[in-house]
């Protein structure tokens, strides 16, 4: 693999390298060095498709194992990416020996420059608990880019392409759960169909419920796992850890650290963004969100799925709308469409300005999957 060294790189590195030529420009990247919030930053940008991973806050004994340091960083972000491990390691493989060279061709450069660019714009998403920036590398590899000839294109799909004709492989063949999830309503049907990868984690998740419902997250939520057994407590139907199956509570995910200090204690807590789907699913979850309005959703899953091809969840079937953030509960939202059908009240144009105001849109499947699509 050929590293590209902007004079910066290669000031750090205390080299002086030579134009090399590879034959594969899947297996060259351009490499910047930028200091950010007083940190020093490097930024790979591919050549053949510029998708872009960012390292912060390297040290001395990062720079001194550059090369070890470069490939974990490409392994790490393709496992995050969901590719399958036998496509990464083919990557790795070929990639093994690392050759550092002068950058050699002004496109590439222009377009390294303008990945360096736009990571200004989101450098308020980097991490310093780590030199590794999944987050912002998936950020700036979702950017729409242009080939300079008036098309445009995604670095991350086209990256998974190239992965494939590469390898031979199928970037993506992973587990998934498909599941229905149901919005506790007692007078209205509201639930979606998801295909939900299983190696994401249950904050991950928590954001695909988001998506999928047309919730703002703008308030606490929290999951509670359910064994296979019955359980001997009879629970109130509104109670957050009511199944309506009578299975038995065994685990409450949290967002926050507080929350340990709060609420019922019988059951162990975690805090959900250090769980993954797979150490609990397919068994039945529950996933409560914004504590005033108490929204219950019930999630089953349907079957587990031994080969998805994508990295990302999909919506198959949809029902009903979710209702307006803060509209009171279920209670306040029967008063809001009571509103809402009738032109003529006298509180209707006021009501309407609210609801959009709080995001209150029709489901749409195509909008719901569209923004599925870009989940990170």
């Amino acid at each position: 693999m050929i590293i590209n060294c902007t004079k910066k790189l290669q000031e750090q590195l205390k080299i002086k390298p030579d134009v090399v030529e590879g034959d594969n420009p899947l297996l060259s990247w351009h490499g910047n060095l930028l200091i950010v919030n007083r940190r020093k930053t490097l930024v790979l940008v591919n050549d053949k498709n510029r998708y872009t991973i960012v390292l912060h806050g390297l040290k001395a004994k990062d720079f001194n194992k550059i090369d070890d340091v470069i490939l974990h960083s490409i392994q790490y972000m393709f496992e995050q990416e969901g590719i399958q491990k036998d496509v990464i390691e083919q990557y790795i493989d070929s990639a093994r020996e690392i050759t550092f060279s002068k950058t050699k061709d002004r496109k590439l450069i222009a377009r390294m420059n303008r990945a360096c660019e736009t990571l200004y714009y989101f450098e308020t998403l980097l991490d310093s608990d780590t030199i590794f920036q999944p987050t912002l590398s998936l950020k700036l590899s979702r950017d729409l880019v242009g080939d300079g000839k008036k098309d445009y294109f995604y670095a991350n799909e086209a990256m998974y392409k190239d992965l494939e004709e590469f390898t031979g492989k199928p970037t993506f063949q992973t587990k998934a759960l498909e599941m229905k999830i149901t919005l506790r309503l007692q007078s209205r049907n509201v639930f979606r169909k998801l295909i939900v990868p299983m190696y994401i984690t249950f904050s991950e998740f928590h954001h695909v419920i988001q998506t999928a419902f047309g919730w703002q997250d703008s308030h606490l939520h929290e999951f509670y796992d359910f064994s296979n057994q019955k359980s001997n407590r009879a629970l109130n139907p509104h109670h957050f850890a009511y199944n309506e199956e009578g299975y038995k509570p065994i685990a409450n995910l949290v967002c926050h650290p507080e929350a340990f200090n709060h609420g019922d204690n019988s059951l162990p807590k975690k805090l959900d963004h250090t769980v993954l789907l797979s150490e609990y699913m397919p068994a039945n979850v529950t996933y409560v969100y914004d504590f005033g309005d108490n929204w219950i959703h019930d999630i089953k899953v349907q079957r587990v799925m031994e080969d998805y091809d994508k990295n990302y969840p999909t919506c198959i079937e949809g029902e009903g709308n979710t209702p307006p953030e803060d509209v009171g509960g279920e209670g306040g939202y029967e008063v809001f469409l009571e509103i809402m059908e009738d032109v003529n009240h006298p509180d209707y144009k006021q009501m309407y300005a609210w609801s959009r105001e709080q995001g209150f849109e029709d489901f749409d499947i195509k909008m719901v999957n569209r923004r599925l699509k870009d989940f990170e």
